[in-house]
């Protein structure tokens, strides 16, 4: 059979930041990629310094199950800082390992969750992409663990907990792209409205 997969992207020397490079990235059809062709993406992931690159490989693979895929999935897992990163990591991960393993790796997760309410407490953006249709929803209904469904709940809560000012702007759909529910106008002007009114109360 004819691979198509574009050959820019299996030359190491090529760089990430060129045009050709990211156009053959990001317009991949993920129907070929195959057990012969992953290792490329590996090896962009694991070379790559642009964020949105390794965040594009991780969505690419994740339905993917090659024998590659264990080791990179956790490499990933540990490597990333984002949630919603590891969380995609996770999602390919969850092909090859048991519930208990999840289960252990999401309790130290849903420590750093938990965290990031002290640290940023309008960290909608995180939220939102940790609650996208691609994310953890699809691993509830996927899996049905509990430790899937706890880690949802979490983050559930910890949005619920925010101002209003900071919910309901855009949402993840299930290919994980954006869909906006505001205008990027109406979503300012209702964040700056919020600011003013905190620096009001301070004066």
């Amino acid at each position: 059979m004819v691979s198509n997969f574009p050959d820019i992207l299996t030359n190491k020397k090529d760089n990430e930041k060129k045009p050709e490079f990211r156009n053959a990235l990001f317009n991949l059809d993920k129907s070929i990629i195959n057990n012969d062709n992953v290792e490329h993406l590996i090896t962009i992931y694991n070379s790559a310094k642009q964020l949105d690159i390794r965040n594009k490989i991780l969505k690419l693979l994740y339905d993917f199950n090659y024998p590659l895929l264990r080791d990179f999935f956790l490499n990933a897992y540990k490597k990333e800082r984002y949630l919603d990163m590891k969380i995609y990591a996770l999602r390919g991960l969850s092909h090859c390992i048991e519930e208990k393993e999840i289960a252990q790796l999401l309790k130290k997760f849903n420590l750093s969750l938990a965290k990031r309410q002290q640290t940023t407490p309008y960290n909608f953006q995180e939220y939102e992409l940790l609650k996208g249709g691609n994310a953890l929803p699809y691993l509830v209904e996927k899996y049905g663990y509990p430790c899937f469904t706890e880690t949802l709940e979490q983050v559930n809560r910890q949005y619920d907990a925010m101002p209003d000012a900071f919910k309901g702007h855009y949402r993840i759909d299930d290919n994980g792209d954006i869909k906006m529910l505001k205008s990027p106008g109406e979503s300012k002007a209702i964040m700056d409205r919020f600011w003013e009114e905190e620096r009001s109360k301070l004066k």
